[in-house]
């Protein structure tokens, strides 16, 4: 299994033949999508999707019904590979996918809360999970967390609590656009000395970097 980290929160995954690509979005390089067998959409915000990087790939698309709109509404060429899936949702795309959650972290009280739906693929013996914007802890075990690192809408504090709670042995930087590379080494020392006493690591790849 193969885990590749494109621009912010854009992840690929190859296992046993099948590649799957999780938010391509507008700070994700084309190349992200080559060779996709199924493309995974969180989140409506454009740093997870993007339209141009869709129509670079002739694949399907899963996404949850709030997406599918939009891209129904923004980009109807698109949106004829899109099936949609819901949360507690088991779907086969060559790898086995469990959809969890159903809103995006809270940016403030008093903005309403975009749907917002996170994958657990399973990849052989292994399980990743990918969970958009998300703080929510899913019910599942996980050994590859994709922990969003950096957000407007997040504490470090709230990323730490975030990747102790879900408990993988193994925690892969992503949402990483927005700080600077100084700002990412802060975040690394805060992790690996809350992490590492519980045998957890935390892993932070450049663009196109495997895992």
């Amino acid at each position: 299994m193969r885990i590749t980290k494109f621009g912010h929160s854009c992840v690929r995954i190859e296992h046993d033949g099948h590649t799957l690509v999780l938010d391509p979005g507008m700070f994700t390089d084309p190349e992200a999508v080559d060779g996709a067998e199924t493309i995974l959409i969180t989140h409506q915000h454009y740093d997870h999707w993007d339209a141009a990087l869709l129509r670079e790939t002739t694949a399907p698309i899963r996404t949850i019904a709030a997406v599918a709109a939009q891209i129904a509404s923004e980009a109807p060429d698109v949106a004829e590979r899109i099936t949609v899936v819901s949360p507690g949702e088991t779907i086969d795309v060559g790898l086995p996918v469990t959809v969890f959650g159903e809103l995006h972290a809270v940016i403030h009280p008093e903005l309403r809360r975009v749907e917002n739906s996170g994958y657990l693929i399973t990849a052989g013996d292994q399980t990743i999970f990918h969970p958009g914007d998300s703080l929510a802890v899913p019910e599942a075990k996980v050994d590859i967390l994709c922990a969003p690192a950096s957000a407007p809408w997040m504490k470090v504090s709230e990323a730490i609590d975030f990747v102790r709670a879900v408990k993988a042995p193994v925690n892969l930087a992503i949402h990483d656009r927005i700080y600077t590379e100084d700002a990412h080494d802060i975040v690394e020392r805060h992790m690996h000395h809350f992490l590492k006493p519980a045998g957890q690591r935390w892993v932070r790849l450049d663009d196109g970097g495997d895992l």
